[in-house]
């Protein structure tokens, strides 16, 4: 057991979700403190019937023995991480910034929970986009060997914060009322509408976030040979991603194998039901913490795919859910000392 915990970025939206966690999974521990930058530094939080005065972030926030969960932007990760380490203690950051670092392990505790035993004081938890993909594709990988995935992705406004969903909420009240809207997070009108594009252009045409879909799932599944061809899509839903994937293995499966594969897996749900109108939608999978699978079928195109829809709630799987999991994970594995 970790006897501190430190909580950082706590006021946020995925920091909010992350406390209601701890509270829910009776996450052990003896002390526990919040803190934030300047700005929300000396607000109040109750956890567990107590209330906590959040605490601004500094070098000497941090001890040896802490057990840090973060939410924060990468600029502030880059920055308060290494402030950590340096005093012996250990962080679940959810940011960008350490993912693709080598030294720093990416981890999905159903997928590659022996990772986090080579942590050196940082741990990583992957984008939303892959985090819900790679779950899915894991059984299957596991049974045939995944040799390519084509990932058409449904991400909802939640992902880019607060102030995207209130760019589709105001927004699609000034649509219905043929009002001005000026967008706060989007370059495009969301209301009604999709926008193509997540994330800066990174490489060959393709966006930053469907690169981290390329690179960190060869990084979690360890195998740099998996192919994927991502095309990321902001759509005007609220909160749950969306991905539509088609997976080539080298051993075939049939659709009743992959279904199986899907069923007896941790962290996955099916629900795939087509004649009956039963498969994963967002407003029925907001609010959980699995990964939702359905229109389980057969590659008609090609001697070796299986195509499927998959739904997970993004600030919950795809944040702080699994940044809480590897906390639970560092505690019931014991890592080895870091180096």
């Amino acid at each position: 057991m970790y006897e501190n915990v430190t909580v950082v970025g706590a006021t946020g939206a995925v920091g909010r979700i992350a406390l209601k966690l701890l509270a829910e999974r009776n996450f052990p521990f003896k002390t526990i403190k919040f803190l934030s930058s300047a700005r929300s530094a000396g607000s109040k939080i109750t956890f567990k019937g107590q209330t906590y005065t959040v605490e601004e972030m500094r070098p000497e926030s941090f001890q040896a023995g802490d057990l840090v969960i973060a939410s924060t932007p990468d600029e502030a990760a880059k920055e308060f991480c290494p402030w950590a380490v340096e005093r012996g203690a250990v962080v679940v950051d959810e940011s960008g910034y350490w993912r693709m670092n080598p030294k720093v392990p990416l981890v999905i505790p159903e997928v590659n929970p022996e990772a986090v035993d080579k942590h050196e004081g940082i741990i990583s938890s992957p984008n939303c986009s892959t985090t819900q993909m790679v779950v899915a594709i894991k059984p299957l990988h596991d049974a045939a060997r995944v040799k390519r995935v084509v990932v058409s992705t449904y991400q909802a406004t939640s992902g880019a914060g607060v102030a995207g969903q209130d760019d589709l909420d105001k927004g699609t009240r000034a649509a219905i009322e043929n009002a001005a809207y000026k967008y706060q997070t989007f370059k495009h009108p969301i209301a009604f509408n999709l926008i193509p594009q997540i994330g800066s252009p990174k490489h060959e045409g393709y966006t930053s976030e469907e690169m981290k879909m390329v690179w960190e799932t060869q990084k979690i599944m360890g195998d740099d040979s998996i192919q994927v061809c991502p095309t990321c899509v902001r759509v005007p839903v609220t909160n749950c991603h969306s991905e539509s994937i088609l997976v080539e293995t080298e051993k075939k499966l049939t659709a009743a194998q992959a279904r199986e594969l899907f069923t007896s897996f941790p962290g996955i749900t099916v629900i795939d039901d087509l004649p009956a109108g039963a498969y994963p939608m967002p407003k029925e999978c907001d609010g959980h913490d699995d990964v939702f699978i359905g229109r389980i079928r057969e590659d008609i195109s090609s001697p070796a795919g299986i195509a499927f829809w998959c739904v997970s709630d993004n600030l919950r799987k795809g944040a702080a859910t699994n940044a809480v999991q590897i906390a639970e994970l560092l505690i019931r594995r014991k890592p080895v000392a870091r180096v």
